[in-house]
């Protein structure tokens, strides 16, 4: 895998990884591996949506009939 993956790569990767833990085929020491890989697959996946976050804008209608942008806000709950 690329040093810097993009999101999808990253994903990709990480299912692959998934996969393969859940096989129950690997040594102890493999698997280690395998889920150490995959919380920075995780780490690279958040960064990757949180800078994506920052760029998308919604568009507002002010009463005016005039538009303005604004961050996005995304409610976790």
């Amino acid at each position: 895998m690329k040093k810097n993956p993009t999101f999808e790569e990253a994903m990709a990767e990480l299912e692959a990884t998934v996969s393969k833990l859940e096989g129950g085929s690997m040594t102890l020491d493999e698997s280690l591996l395998a889920f150490e890989r995959a919380v920075k697959l995780v780490n690279i996946c958040n960064e990757r949506l949180e800078v994506a976050k920052e760029k998308i804008r919604i568009l507002t209608e002010n009463e005016d009939g005039t538009t303005t942008d604004a961050p996005f806000v995304c409610d976790e709950n």
